[in-house]
């Protein structure tokens, strides 16, 4: 697997809600001008629960033939159902995925054991061509593969060297070193524990599968890069600058009912795209039952964005070229938002 940046793909969808193919390939290309290591098709950003087999197949298609001999190609298959997993793991193998991406599956909740089991072995064992990447993030699925299941596997099948570990638990992460061992790889999931995942002797981490990458794929790269190299200054003030994005993955504000005060939790691809569609980037709407966000909400989102851009005009400046856009002119038009948002609770 990579050492550095892979970026979580969002799939950008036209007005009807249908995909935006043409957008696709334009994301792709931006990534890998960027210098990004690795784009993962349909992971949670890209809207898996809600993309048919059918288009999950055609994006995943598309990516890992853009992506073929370029950078690393990671292909979303978790379900929750195996037959479906290993369908699509089939897929992937097929058209040439370097990895798919197994998050643990939502709703149904088995125990880690069942996890391991019935689930994430078995795409080990009929695809042992392909890298297989463990996905752990519980706050999404409502279950969790633990660290003693992760490691049997990894001893069991040389293709399951690898983790992308989103549980924010740091002491998970430095048990999973711990278990698995120093040849066992460990990626961050979540942008805003990166740093610290890296940093840490205790956890090692090589890298992250990012979401915020789908907009600043070079500097995240050179960030990643600066802590593997271990140059913590350098890399301590890149991510000063970049830092105002971290918090904007998801965004939690308090809305007012008719009927009182009600907390709105606009969660990821929601907030990463209204951005790509302020700063002129292919993205589109959501899909439902994902929708906009509310006015308070976006004005986090932009508020970010106006800072790092305050921060070094730079961070930026990649989107500009490549889409030919004013940045500037962009974030400060307060227009653009007006089709972005729910105009009241």
């Amino acid at each position: 697997m990579f050492k550095g940046c892979g970026t979580a793909l969002a799939t950008p969808m036209r007005a009807d809600g249908s995909i935006d193919y043409e957008g696709l390939e334009q994301l792709v290309e931006f990534q890998i001008a960027n210098n990004i290591q690795s784009v993962l098709a349909v992971g949670t950003t890209g809207e898996s629960p809600t993309l048919l087999w059918e288009e999950h197949n055609e994006v995943i298609d598309r990516t890992v033939k853009l992506a073929k001999g370029r950078v690393q190609s990671i292909a979303g298959v978790g379900s929750n159902s195996t037959k479906e997993t290993l369908a699509g793991s089939e897929h992937a193998a097929h058209v040439g995925a370097d990895a798919v991406l197994v998050v643990d599956p939502y709703y149904n909740g088995p125990s880690s054991m069942e996890i391991r089991r019935e689930y994430i072995e078995p795409v080990a064992k009929e695809f042992p061509q392909i890298q297989v990447l463990p996905y752990i993030i519980p706050g999404r699925t409502g279950c969790m593969m633990q660290v003693e299941d992760l490691a049997m596997l990894a001893e069991q099948y040389p293709n399951v060297g690898q983790v992308k570990e989103a549980t924010g638990d740091l002491e998970n992460m430095a048990k999973t070193r711990r278990i698995c061992g120093d040849e066992f790889t460990i990626f961050s999931g979540d942008d805003d524990k990166t740093v610290a995942m890296m940093k840490d002797p205790n956890i090692k981490a090589a890298g992250v599968v990012s979401v915020m990458s789908n907009i600043i794929p070079g500097p995240l790269q050179k960030l990643t890069e600066l802590l593997l190299a271990g140059q913590e200054a350098e890399a301590d003030e890149l991510a000063a600058k970049l830092n105002p994005l971290f918090g904007m993955v998801g965004v939690t504000t308090t809305e007012e009912s008719p009927h009182g005060p009600v907390e709105c939790k606009s969660r990821n691809p929601v907030p990463v795209k209204t951005l790509m569609n302020i700063l002129g980037m292919p993205s589109g709407p959501c899909r439902q039952p994902l929708g906009k966000m509310t006015r308070s909400g976006a004005a986090v989102v932009l508020a970010a964005a106006k800072q790092v851009q305050a921060n070094d005009p730079a961070t930026f400046a990649p989107i500009a070229e490549f889409f030919g856009v004013d940045i500037e002119a962009r974030l400060n038009d307060d227009s653009l938002i007006e089709n972005l948002i729910y105009q009241s609770y």
